[in-house]
């Protein structure tokens, strides 16, 4: 790992956990339970994405009762960890509000101690170098994981609390806007989809040039005519089996993108009769005859780049003297031409098709070749526009993705966020927590209650007795044991009690370390 920057110390991930809950290979079915009905989202490894949990994706729901006889001490609370421990590995989110959560399945839940604030943590937990450690740590070749015991001893690093608090506020900042910004440049290829249906709608229907065909005189009203009345040669392509490798491509349906031929994952043929037979020229039309409904009927045009010849899910469509290839390109791409292809399929079980003769049928708006080739002029400036924004919105993302783990490497360099030298060095607040954990026990770790779903039973303890206990004690300072000598109940009982009276609005003691005793006590708080 790289240098520590100053009062930051280094320690493992166990030490810093007041309890890891692991869910993996859990579901209540194998427990002999049944989801039943309710509003408590469940949540698996399938719901936990990189930074966010994904609550669109929850497939099952439980009920009040099935969350009692499920979850174990230490339910999930705003701001704890999930960790996917496999399928996929690594992703790191946190309990996003007060709601009741179910975890199961390949997920571990993550409570930091007081002193650590969890979200510094699992900022930490997406940065690159923990990331390289998670991930050089995981076994398997089906399924990659991790063990829980590899798990708890992968390093991490702990800054002063008060820093911890300011990495967190500056990446929960930097970070948010990371992702408003990839959500718009997510939305853009959609917009430019849209667009090039505008384009191509204005195209067809005469309203591209209805400026210029006042301009130059032309009717405002087009001829409507059957496409074998303007383009003849309807004809399949081959059915030979192509190669890998050979003298001649063969362009096949994946080759057609978005009105254009994509020259990329070609097969070749070296079959002198197939290439005289279904040898392509410039000018033609390809038609994809058979595809999955959204894609049967996408075209383009051939213009004679390199040789090659055309496979048998493909239609040649070669037109007349009055249609330009461009034009009816445009046609058959637009809205209407979309919608026709729609209508007149027939649907296999898992693909359409669109044979020679309803293709022939194709009834469509010719102007002049004149005007055809104005339209084909402003449609090709208006797609090279916005293929052109495309490209440069894909390169804008791919630099927006740069940007996360940039930005967690630098936080944890200690280069993010301004560092106060008079602020507790981190070695410090790591010897409390250990003493703390002498003290206090952690929450149990990763078990699941009984089949029979009972909860452990645990005596009940009244915070006022305890409260008045403290104030028997004649001093200040006082470590656990002796407060538990003056009230009657289990140790565990007590523990839970003397948390909850830490965390109230005007807490009667507060935890203090002894440098001196190097243990945790407690201070009455002077009221």
């Amino acid at each position: 790992m790289s240098a520590l920057p100053p009062g930051w110390a280094e320690t493992h991930l166990g030490e810093i956990l007041a309890s890891l809950l692991d869910f993996r290979g859990r579901t209540p079915k194998k427990l002999g339970m049944d989801w039943g009905g309710g509003n408590i989202p469940a949540l698996s490894a399938l719901n936990v994405r990189m930074g966010s949990i994904e609550l669109t994706r929850t497939s099952h729901f439980g009920s009040d009762a099935l969350y009692e006889r499920w979850m174990t001490t230490g339910d999930p609370a705003r701001g704890d960890i999930v960790l996917t421990m496999e399928a996929p590995l690594g992703n790191v989110a946190q309990i996003p509000d007060d709601r009741r959560y179910i975890l199961s399945q390949r997920v571990v839940l993550l409570k930091t101690m007081q002193g650590v604030n969890p979200t510094f943590l699992a900022h930490q937990m997406r940065a690159p170098e923990f990331r390289t450690e998670l991930l050089a740590n995981a076994t398997g070749t089906t399924a990659t994981g991790i063990r829980q015991s590899r798990l708890v001893e992968l390093p991490v690093r702990i800054a002063p609390f008060p820093e911890q608090k300011r990495i967190a506020n500056k990446l929960d900042d930097l970070l948010s806007r990371v992702d408003s910004c990839r959500n718009r440049l997510d939305r853009v290829p959609s917009i430019i989809k849209r667009f090039r249906q505008s384009v191509l709608a204005a195209a067809t229907s005469g309203e591209l040039t209805r400026g210029w065909r006042e301009e130059h005189g032309f009717d405002d009203e087009w001829p409507v005519v059957e496409l074998r009345s303007v383009a003849t040669d309807f004809s399949y392509g081959s059915a030979a089996k192509s190669a890998k490798a050979g003298k001649v491509p063969v362009l096949r349906m994946g080759n057609i993108q978005d009105g254009y031929l994509d020259w990329q994952d070609l097969v070749f043929t070296s079959d002198v009769v197939e290439i005289a037979k279904y040898k392509l020229s410039a000018g033609d039309v390809l038609f994809n005859r058979t595809n999955s409904p959204e894609l049967v009927g996408k075209t383009a045009v051939y213009r004679g780049d390199r040789e090659a010849i055309y496979a048998g899910y493909l239609i040649r469509v070669r037109c007349g003297e009055h249609l330009l290839p461009d034009y009816l390109n445009y046609c058959l791409g637009s809205p209407a031409g979309r919608d026709y292809c729609w209508r007149v399929k027939s649907d296999g079980v898992s693909q359409s098709n669109i044979n020679a003769k309803k293709l022939a049928e194709f009834s469509f708006g010719l102007p002049s070749l004149v005007e055809q080739q104005e339209i084909v002029r402003r449609v090709e400036e208006l797609l090279a526009l916005s293929s052109a924004l495309l490209s440069r919105t894909q390169r804008t993302a791919q630099i927006v993705e740069r940007l996360t783990p940039a930005a967690l490497a630098k936080a944890f360099r200690g280069e993010l966020v301004a560092q106060d030298p008079n602020e507790e060095p981190a070695a410090d607040l790591l010897a409390r927590l250990r003493a703390q954990k002498s003290v206090l026990t952690s929450q149990p770790q990763g078990r699941l209650k009984a089949q029979d779903g009972r909860k452990p039973t645990m005596g009940k303890l009244d915070k006022d007795a305890i409260k008045a206990a403290i104030l028997k004690i004649n001093k200040d300072k006082m470590s656990f044991d002796e407060l538990r000598a003056q009230v009657v109940g289990d140790y565990d009982s007590l523990k839970d009690a003397i948390f909850e009276l830490l965390e109230e609005p005007t807490p009667i003691i507060r935890q203090v370390f002894d440098k001196k005793a190097k243990t945790m006590q407690f201070e009455r708080v002077r009221l």
